[in-house]
């Protein structure tokens, strides 16, 4: 059974007289992402270059199976995406550290990376 939805609350856009079980309505959630994304960079800038998509396709050879659906639910499913465990933040020397990197499906990684970045309600860390 999934846990009970926190009580709506209202939205974080001052004057904004929606509710929301986020931080954002929806109407203004767009515009706040879009706002950190302007801040983040792009991918390139962010070191997701031809270089990454090289080392990323080696990885996912060698390590073809997402670690999360293995060791939590004992599924064999296929990685398709290579994540940074710990996220680098702009870290290269983090970054390119091949220690912290695991094999994920896109499922699994979507998930940790709305936990982490503060999707779905929770707070930006």
């Amino acid at each position: 059974m999934s846990p009970p939805l926190a009580s709506p609350k209202g939205c974080f856009e001052p004057g904004c007289p929606n509710v929301t079980h986020s931080t954002y309505c929806t109407s203004h959630a767009t515009k706040h992402i879009k706002q950190i994304e302007r801040k983040r960079g792009n991918a390139n800038q962010r070191g997701y270059t031809y270089r990454w998509g090289k080392e990323r396709k080696a990885y996912l050879l060698r390590h073809p199976m997402c670690v999360e659906c293995m060791e939590e639910r004992g599924v064999v499913s296929a990685a398709t995406v290579v994540d940074h465990i710990t996220p680098h933040k702009g870290n290269m020397k983090l970054f390119w550290d091949v220690t912290n990197w695991q094999a994920l499906c896109k499922g699994c990684h979507d998930v940790k990376t709305s936990k982490e970045d503060g999707a779905f309600g929770n707070p930006i860390k």
